[in-house]
């Protein structure tokens, strides 16, 4: 069976971090993500930041990767901590992996999937969920840049569209519109598949995470 990145959230959230509120609509911890993707090259960097609401408090970034092992940043070999913000670099495949964040009286963030892909192609999508209603913009991106950038689009594995200029914009999301995205290019080969995940308009959403999604429209 192929290991999708949704399948290992899925089961990491469900099965491994049994405290873990992958669903939960209101976290008292927040983690934010920068930059705002759910993909990246090999030997990119990314940083991860806690806050806790209410308080000056963060907490602690922690992550399970692709080979079941869960660990706080900083204290295991990978991330360096500065304050309640935890920066990766040099990223490699083995970064791949679900991270959230944790208070300190045992309260998780939603989770997110990261994945770090060794290939010539990554798919540029939102990390965190986004608003039903919002634009939104795929992007194919590329560690050297092809002579033809025509992209195509798929969800679910299914065909949505190809693209001249290697980006796909849904000028406003529904929740029928979540699923499964990948990106492919004639030369440089198709990119790891991952989530967009779309919140409806009755569901509350946490301010850190509000805040973040105002920032990229």
């Amino acid at each position: 069976m192929e290991f999708t990145p949704l399948c290992f959230m899925l089961c990491v959230c469900c099965s491994i971090l049994s405290r873990l509120c992958c669903f939960s609509l209101s976290p008292a911890v927040s983690l934010s993500v920068s930059p705002s993707r759910s993909q990246f090259f090999n030997y990119n960097s990314f940083s991860l930041s806690c806050e806790e609401q209410g308080s000056s408090a963060g907490g602690r970034v922690r992550r399970t990767t692709t080979k079941g092992m869960s660990s706080e940043c900083g204290g295991a070999g990978w991330g360096t901590l500065v304050g309640f913000s935890c920066y990766v670099k040099d990223l490699s495949p083995g970064d791949t992996g679900v991270y959230w964040c944790e208070s300190g009286s045992g309260e998780h963030s939603h989770a997110v999937n990261i994945t770090v892909h060794a290939g010539a192609v990554i798919l540029d999508s939102p990390v965190l969920p986004v608003n039903e209603g919002q634009a939104v913009t795929l992007h194919c991106r590329y560690q050297t840049p092809p002579s033809d950038r025509t992209a195509a689009f798929y969800k679910d594995g299914s065909l949505v569209r190809t693209e001249a200029v290697g980006e796909m914009t849904i000028p406003a999301v529904t929740t029928s519109d979540a699923g499964l995205y990948k990106c492919s290019n004639s030369e440089r080969g198709g990119s790891p598949e991952s989530w967009l995940a779309v919140r409806g308009r009755d569901v509350k959403r946490d301010p850190l995470e509000q805040q973040s999604l105002s920032t990229q429209q």
